[in-house]
């Protein structure tokens, strides 16, 4: 198992747990929070991407 693999699930636990905390504080709909983590998904992979060079 990659440990770079790991690194990134453990923080994309993180910021969901982050991200439903600011969600209740700014009432984000369900159509932006899943914008947010569409975007997140998409700079994960990319980094993850550019480590495996």
């Amino acid at each position: 198992m990659d440990s770079g693999l790991i690194l990134l699930v453990f923080l994309a636990l993180l910021f969901a747990w982050g991200l439903n905390r600011v969600r209740r504080a700014i009432r984000l709909g369900p159509v932006g929070y899943a914008g947010v983590v569409i975007v997140f998904i998409i700079v994960m992979l990319l980094l993850w991407g550019q480590t495996m060079r």
